[in-house]
This record gives C-alpha cells, structure tokens and sequence, in this order.
C-alpha cells in the first residue's frame, strides 16, 4: 500500500497557475499521481483556500474552480473538527505556526500521512509525526 500524503493549498494552486512554469508541471505531477496511487490528502480547509486564491489571485472563473474541486474530490478529503481547532492551537503555542498551518499538519497527522507537500513549512522539519516535503526546493 503506498503511504498517504497531504497535499497543501499551493499544490492545488500552482497546478492552474500557467506562469509558475515548472513548479505547475511538477504540481500536475503530484495531483494526477496522488489520485492514481489513492495516496493523496486534502482537507476542507485546503479547497476554501484553493477556491480563493484560483478565483482571487489567478483570476480563474468560479465555475470552473468548482470543477477542479469536484474532480479532486476523489483525492481523500479530511474534514475538520473541533479536536483539529484545538490541537492546531497547541502547534502555534509550541512551534510559532500560524492557525491555518497547524490546522494543515493536524489534519495530516489526524489522517494518517506520513508527509506533507508544502512550500509553506521548513523541508524536513517532522512535527505532530509527520514530516514536511517541499516538491519545489530545486526548482529555481
């Protein structure tokens, strides 16, 4: 079985992003793989962020947004839950992470990934048990 992974919002965004010229290959690579494989996880905080930033900042229609989310709706989605909010803010009081990353590496743990896909986050920090990964960090 291949290991689970979470897929934070600037995946999602960098794969409809045409001038993020090869960081929105490598993104298509990570979504297509990780819907093929079973293997990826979002939560549904990482679509409310995709929706604003794909409607926001790349300008694309809400309709299509919509589309895109309906279809990456056959990677794993994690919902979340109180215990999230709570264990998010034990993140931020012991890391210094802001709200929204704590929620994303809570989600991740809560869901049994091994690894997060982020730019966001320190490349091979681990925390909550689950490391961090940048897929753009030779990507110049």
């Amino acid at each position: 079985m291949t290991a689970k992974h979470f897929l934070d919002t600037n995946i999602l965004v960098y794969a409809d992003d045409i001038d993020a010229g090869a960081k929105q290959e490598v993104a298509i690579g990570i979504i297509e793989e990780s819907i093929r494989q079973g293997s990826g996880v979002v939560s549904t905080q990482v679509f409310q962020e995709y929706f604003v930033n794909a409607t926001g900042k790349l300008g694309l229609q809400p309709d299509l947004v919509r589309r895109r989310i309906e279809l990456m709706c056959s990677l794993d989605v994690t919902r979340i839950r109180v215990e999230d909010i709570l264990d998010a803010i034990d993140l931020h009081r012991l890391h210094q992470l802001s709200l929204w990353d704590g929620l994303i590496v809570t989600c991740a743990a809560a869901s049994g990934c091994t690894k997060i896909l982020t730019e966001d986050l320190q490349h091979g920090q681990v925390l909550a048990g689950v490391k961090i990964e940048n897929p753009f960090r030779d990507i110049e």
